[in-house]
């Protein structure tokens, strides 16, 4: 055969009988292991209720200064930074494993000098083309592998996913708990130099005769643990900003804090669709990176039993030789080697079995890996769910605690002021009523991370929008 006509030929009938068999198992989802409707009944969806998959974070988070910070940590965050690299890593492993379904063809030119026991010296000079250990995937081995490697490839994004709704989560989370904090670090402020008035009208009044050394006491307590209090919230207040700076990436300024009162309004008022729990599985990509590993264990499968099987491979090249180099392209001079090789399994001690075997608890692995993503999953929209049903009226119930005993408290200074009371039951209006008021923010703290949580089980914050 010319050798002009034998590569293209050998290139076609490889291509023509590669990949003509998969023995991958057809793959099947497996059943949903929870229920089907959540444990906590839903009251009908608002006309403005939107699915948080839909819903980008821009969107949801309402806050300018919590926007900027959610925007800079997307950008900045180095675990976020890893996940990325590790899709870049896995698609390049993709394209790594992909070449392997066509042949590759190599050019080669190159010179033999021999000198002979006479002393005369001859020279051979050749240029070929050519493929080297060419796999005919007659059986799906080559191709099952690319598909593993696929569905790992898309599975590592569906983890870059699952770690930004993570991040977007936690960086409202932590912007709300600083939030909280510096407004419970303002309250004790507040308290404290309440508590210091006091004490020091107490300690003209005992000075006069008129309260009692268990009186004095008493307020010295009251100011005492207002300093205590404002001290441990100075010191949790620094921790929550350098939380919040390591996952943004960088250092903030003071403008970029929260401003007072943002714990009551940081996320939208309109109340998230929680759907059915098969949109879960739909918007949540921690449940959709766990069925790609089930897929890539499954393809794994068909690598597997393709092994028992005959691996042939071929080796050919086409080109030409001369002795002189400027007959390299003479008329005669072309040249063509044709290898094939077929490699067929007799005796490998089990070790293609134990191969098979391997792949198929693999994939039982994936199958309860997948289910238990699922689980978990429910799990977590249903807890948000539950909380969301109740959080509403603990808000409003603290509210009317703090008003009652902010009313308390004035009863008690005037009892105080008209000599009907000791000056102790000032003291414990004073303390009950600054329960109280940490009792509200830690309740609207918690109606917002609520929110939050729930917009990150339902699987939304994976767009800007």
């Amino acid at each position: 055969m010319n050798a002009k006509f034998l590569m293209p030929t050998l290139l076609a009938a490889s291509l023509a009988l590669a990949g003509c068999v998969s023995m991958a198992p057809a793959y099947e989802r497996p059943a949903t292991p929870v229920a089907a409707q959540w444990p906590v009944p839903q009251a009908a969806a608002a006309a403005d209720a939107r699915a948080a998959a839909d819903l980008g974070w821009r969107e949801f988070f309402t806050d300018p200064r919590l926007q900027a910070l959610i925007e800079q940590a997307l950008a900045n965050n180095r675990d976020l930074r890893v996940a990325v690299l590790n899709v870049e890593r896995a698609q390049a492993q993709y394209g790594v494993q992909r070449a392997d379904r066509l042949p590759t063809v190599a050019a080669a030119g190159g010179q033999t000098a021999t000198r002979a026991p006479g002393g005369a010296i001859t020279r051979q000079y050749s240029a070929t083309l050519g493929i080297s250990a060419y796999e005919l995937d007659l059986f799906g081995r080559v191709k099952s592998l690319t598909d593993a490697a696929l569905q790992q490839y898309l599975a590592t994004d569906d983890a870059r996913r699952s770690a930004q709704i993570s991040l977007v989560a936690q960086v409202a989370g932590g912007y709300l708990a600083l939030a909280a904090d510096q407004e419970r670090l303002r309250l004790a402020e507040q308290t404290l130099l309440a508590r210091q008035d006091g004490l020091r009208l107490t300690q003209r009044l005992q000075g006069a005769g008129v309260a009692s050394t268990l009186d004095l006491r008493q307020a010295e307590i009251a100011a005492e643990t207002a300093q205590t209090d404002l001290a441990s919230l100075t010191a949790q207040v620094a921790q929550d900003r350098h939380a919040l700076a390591l996952l943004v990436g960088r250092p903030l300024d003071a403008g970029q804090w929260p401003a007072a009162g943002t714990a009551l309004a940081v996320t939208q008022t309109a109340e998230l669709s929680a759907g059915l729990p098969s949109d879960v599985l739909l918007a949540r990509p921690d449940v959709q990176r766990a069925e790609r590993a089930l897929q890539a264990a499954n393809a794994n499968i068909g690598a597997a039993r393709a092994a028992f099987f005959p691996r042939i491979s071929l080796t050919a090249s086409a080109g030409t030789a001369s002795g002189e180099l400027d007959g390299l392209f003479r008329a005669g001079s072309g040249l063509w080697t044709f290898m094939p090789q077929v490699s067929l399994p007799l005796f490998d001690a089990g070790r293609n079995r134990a191969g098979l075997k391997i792949a198929e608890v693999d994939r039982d692995i994936a199958v309860a890996q997948y289910e238990g993503a699922i689980q978990a999953a429910f799990r977590d929209v249903a807890d948000a769910l539950a909380q969301r049903a109740t959080i509403g009226q603990q808000v409003e119930s603290q509210q009317r605690l703090v008003a009652q005993t902010r009313d308390a408290l004035r009863l008690a200074e005037a009892r105080f002021r008209q000599g009907l009371d000791d000056r102790l039951a000032t003291l414990d209006a004073q303390r009950t009523l600054y329960a109280a008021e940490q009792g509200l923010i830690a309740a609207r703290l918690a109606q917002q991370l609520n929110r939050v949580t729930l917009y990150k089980a339902l699987g939304g914050g994976q767009a800007a929008s």
